[in-house]
């Protein structure tokens, strides 16, 4: 579950089916950081226009960049378990009307066909899915950082934490005061100004890429002491990307960097 070793790791926020934005993004990422393992922190479907094409660029990415992961959301974990037919009634109306029917159409399935001809068309048209959702971690560790979907139990140690938190947690997470054993790169709670938030112990990036057109990265050089963040904007564009620090008494985890501008060209 946990592991220490690259020592540079670029993470990406909640991409929510907006494929366009994440192309553009990896383009980017391509002559910014090329061979930096990218760990996508979940989410990658629902709500946007292309969850199947953005699955695609996820997958093509884990193979053209070794050491790269898919960090399970809690929106991920509704489509692998609707593909594995684990979902009940409930729990699939429940999935559909908080985005899977997005989902759903941009495997090709009409609305209001059938869940079990559903499953059976996204299998068939995309069968590598189902099993790059199911090697997806909920968390990983890298020198000091720790990389999740949606936040951990600030009580709990990394190795103790429940599946559930990682893909779910807010609270007691985001209202926690204090250093902890990592500082937490998570998404899941959607930044709607757009821009990420550096607390003490957290670095938030899900910078509601279907509402405001910005994806989010954070490019960690762990052995360079530097941290800095690219974002889709407008025209297509890739700038550099101003994080809120949410000083709450304690500094920041930036504060604690030797080195915060080191991305900070456009393109």
């Amino acid at each position: 579950m946990l592991t220490e070793s690259p020592s540079r790791v670029i993470a990406i926020g909640d991409v929510h089916g907006a494929s366009d934005l994440l192309e553009t993004l990896l383009g980017r990422l391509d002559q910014a950081a090329p061979g930096w393992p990218i760990y996508f922190l979940g989410d990658i479907v629902d709500r946007g226009p292309d969850s199947r094409r953005a699955m695609d660029l996820v997958e093509a990415t884990l193979e053209a960049r070794p050491g790269s992961k898919l960090l399970l959301g809690n929106h991920d974990d509704w489509l692998l378990r609707f593909l594995e037919d684990r979902l009940s009634l409930s729990e699939a109306l429940h999935w559909l009307a908080q985005g899977g029917g997005e989902t759903l159409q941009s495997y090709g399935v009409a609305p209001g066909a059938d869940l079990d001809e559903a499953r059976l068309h996204v299998l068939g048209t995309r069968p590598s899915h189902l099993p790059l959702l199911n090697s997806a971690s909920v968390l990983e560790s890298v020198d000091g950082f720790a990389f999740v979907h949606a936040g951990i139990d600030p009580l709990r140690q990394l190795d103790e934490q429940q599946r559930h938190d990682c893909l779910w947690m807010r609270e007691p997470f985001l209202g926690h005061v204090g250093l902890l054993g990592h500082v937490v790169v998570h998404g899941h709670t959607p930044l709607k100004d757009g821009r990420p938030v550096v607390t003490e112990n957290r670095i938030s990036i899900d910078t509601a890429a279907v509402l405001t057109g910005v994806l989010t990265a954070a490019l960690i050089d762990v052995a360079d002491g530097s941290i800095g963040f690219l974002a889709t904007g407008k025209a297509g564009c890739v700038t550099a990307a101003q994080p809120h620090r949410l000083n709450r008494g304690l500094g920041t985890a930036l504060d604690r960097l030797t080195r915060t501008d080191v991305f900070s060209t456009s393109r």
